[in-house]
This record gives structure tokens, sequence and C-alpha cells, in this order.
């Protein structure tokens, strides 16, 4: 089948790779000449794992175009998957004019029954706006059915969720473009894999539900974690027991420093907005904002603890990406880390495997930065571990501290067992731990 793609970001690259690898051919659109020729020579403007292979195998057997001419991605699709981005506006509502220009494009140059997908996470009411829109630019009298079909793709594992799916949610009016849908994940369809059929609403708000939830857990056992601290109790202990509950699952039950992304953060606020529009206050998901707001700072007032006076004082950051596995920096952790050391003189010798030119672009030589975790802690007065990459795991602590000032070391993902790590001559620092 013929699929058009609009939008080459992380969701349209990703689906419209996998897409390609399913046996359909895919033309991706992008508005951006120069991102649509650094991806004709095999240049990935991000880090997903497989992915940089994937473009380029699917390149290779002509399975996977690029363009930026519109008109010609429109005709080109019997499908047509709407990934544009919906960045957050300042009051948190997800901004819908990148998918709204898409659906005027399609009015302008529909020739034939299509059918659109918006894939982005878009409130309720987005398709419905789409269809909208689309029919009041039509320059043919055609037939066209529009389908929400959330992605839920998670950065640093993308691909294995596209071929390995725990569901697929369409929400369509149509049989015919529910039919069609089916052809287009057909590689993906097995007797245990839901395909949930449902209206365009509930659709869009599944998305939501989904990551709000997940946000909500992570910020609850946050909670805990920070409640352990004053009473003396550990949390990897309490949300193992939590864990074992079926009703429960230990499932993003791993308490630290906050979440971050472009997908938890915006989606809270996004779903906060869409229900204040609608005349209802979120409490519950007002306060899981604020939480995790909060949750980001929670190591400095350790840190200020321990070290009274900042100023000259060398802190060496491993990990700066919001999660491992990939170099997106947006809402992490290590942003506020960083920013509240800076603003009380502090020095900051950085390392982090992927997200190191991402964050040069925001602070320039105002950071150190290293090649290696080792190089980063060379006289540095503590630790501050910010993100659970697996390349911090199993470093030889010992010898790291030899070539230390001081010995403190701050686990903000608690991926240390503090035992161990004072056996190697440590004070350990974590997040609801002893």
């Amino acid at each position: 089948m013929q699929i058009s793609v609009f939008g080459t970001g992380y969701v349209g690259l990703v689906t419209g790779s996998c897409l390609a690898k399913l046996g359909h051919e895919v033309m991706c659109m992008d508005i951006n000449e120069k991102k649509i020729q650094t991806l004709k020579q095999g240049i990935i403007p991000f880090f997903e794992p497989g992915l940089r292979r994937l473009v380029l195998k699917n390149v290779e057997k002509r399975k996977l175009f690029f363009t930026s001419n519109a008109e010609d991605t429109v005709k080109f699709g019997k499908v047509i998957f709407n990934c544009v981005g919906t960045p957050s506006q300042p009051d948190g509502s997800a901004d819908l004019v990148y998918i709204y220009q898409v659906a005027e494009s399609i009015g302008k140059y529909i020739n034939e029954y299509k059918v659109i997908v918006n894939k982005s996470t878009v409130p309720p009411g987005t398709a419905k706006e789409t269809e909208r829109i689309i029919k009041e630019n039509l320059k043919y009298n055609v037939e066209f059915d529009v389908v929400s079909n959330p992605e839920f793709l998670k950065e640093g594992a993308a691909i294995s969720d596209f071929e390995h799916p725990d569901k697929i949610v369409l929400g369509t009016h149509s049989e015919k473009a529910f039919r069609l849908m089916k052809q287009v994940y057909l590689g993906r369809l097995r007797n245990y894999l839901p395909m949930l059929e449902t209206d365009w609403e509930t659709a869009e708000l599944i998305k939501y539900a989904n990551n709000c939830f997940l946000a909500t857990k992570i910020s609850f056992i946050n909670e805990i974690a920070n409640i352990c601290d004053k009473v003396g109790a550990d949390v990897r202990m309490v949300a193992k027991a939590m864990g074992l509950d079926y009703r429960i699952s230990p499932k993003f039950l791993n308490p630290g420093i906050g979440f971050g992304g472009s997908c938890f953060p915006k989606d809270v606020r996004a779903l906060i907005a869409t229900a204040k529009k609608n005349n209802y206050q979120p409490k519950l998901l007002e306060e899981v904002d604020t939480l995790n707001m909060r949750q980001k700072t929670i190591l400095m007032p350790k840190i200020k603890q321990i070290f009274p006076n900042l100023k000259d004082k060398t802190f060496c950051l491993w990990g700066l990406s919001f999660k491992p596995k990939t170099d997106d920096i947006r809402e992490a952790s290590s942003l506020h880390i960083i920013n509240e050391l800076l603003n009380h003189g502090a020095k900051i010798n950085a390392h982090d495997p992927e997200a190191m030119e991402n964050t040069k672009k925001l602070f320039q030589d105002k950071i150190n930065f290293f090649n290696t975790p080792e190089e980063a802690a060379q006289g540095a007065d503590s630790i501050i571990l910010v993100t659970e990459w697996d390349e911090f795991r199993n470093l030889n602590l010992a010898d790291i501290k030899k070539t230390m000032k001081d010995n403190k070391l701050f686990d903000g993902r608690n991926i240390y067992e503090p035992e161990l790590v004072k056996e190697d001559g440590f004070e350990y620092y974590g997040v609801g731990r002893k």
C-alpha cells in the first residue's frame, strides 16, 4: 500500500520507517527542506536505537522516500498519517496549528478517497475539527475519512513498541476506514493483540489517560520516597512489596528525581487544559504536575546540606538526557540541577552517552564535557547520578573515588546499592534510601 506521512520528527520518522518495514511504500514529508536533504543523506536528526539502520535499509529497498512537496505527499498515499508536532502553549494546551495546516493541505490536494490518520497526540475534538477543515478546503468532490490512531512509542524503545504493541487504538465512524487501517497494520495483527475500535473523542482521550496514569504512578512513588527520607524507611523495599500486589504491578514504581521528556509533562498539562476548557478542575492532575516539578529539585537540599557553600565546588553529573537511550533533554531533571549549581557558583563536569551535544547548545562553555564517566569524575567533590544509563551501573567506583577530591555520591535514580557504594569509600545519598 502507498502511505504518506506528514512530519519527520520522532513520531513521523519512526512510524514511516516501521510502516516501510512492513512492506508499504512510504513517502515522508517535512516543510524543512534542509532536514529532508539530510534525511536523504542518511543523517537522522535525533538518537533512537536502531532507527538509522532501519531508515537506510528501507531507503535502499526503495520503500521509504523523503520530500518537502505537500501536493505530491497528499496524492501519493491511500492513507495519510499526520505526525507533525503539537507543542505546548503557555497555558499547557496543545498547539494544533501544524495539525490543522496539514488538514488544509490535504483539503487542497486530495483528489480521490483517502483515509487521514491523526497519529500525533491531540486533545478530544481534533479529529472533528480536522474533518471540518478538510471539507472547507476541498477542491474536488471526493470522499475521505478521518481516523484517530494515537501513538504509544517510548523514546529509546520506539521501534520495538511499534513492532510489538500492547494495543492499537482506532477512532473512526467509518467501517471502510477501519478495514483499510487493518490492512495498514496487517503485519502487526495477532490473535492476542487488541485492536480497539471506538469513536474519535474516546481514541484521543485514551492516549492522554494512558500517559497521565503513568505520570501519576511515578509521582506517587516519588512522594512515598520523600516520606521514606523523613521517617527512615527504605523506598526500594516499599516499592518491591507494592509491586507484588497484582493490582499494582512493579512497573513505574522506580522513585527518582522526576520525569521529563516530550510526552508525560506535556500530556499532563494538555489534559489539564482540556479539562479546564470544558469547565472541570482536574485537581489530581494539577498536583501531579506540581509534584513532578518539585521532585526535579529534590536533591538540591541534600547537596546544600552537605556542601553549605557550593562556590568553586566541582560536581560530576552522570547523565543529562531525561531518560536512557535518547539524546532528548526536554524537561530533563539535569537542567534544573545544572542551573541551580551554576547559580551558586559551582563548577560542573558532565558526561552522557548521547545528550552532550544538545546540552552544549544550551550551556556552551559553562559546563565541562567529558568522553567518559571516569574522566568527568576526576577532581570532583561529588558525583550526581541524574540519568540511569546502563553505562553507569557497573563502573569501578573504588578506582573512581581515588581520583576525586571528596567522596560524596548523590544517586538521583537509586541505581546503586547503598552498602556496596559505601564499601567503595563513598558517602551515599539516594531518594528514599537508607
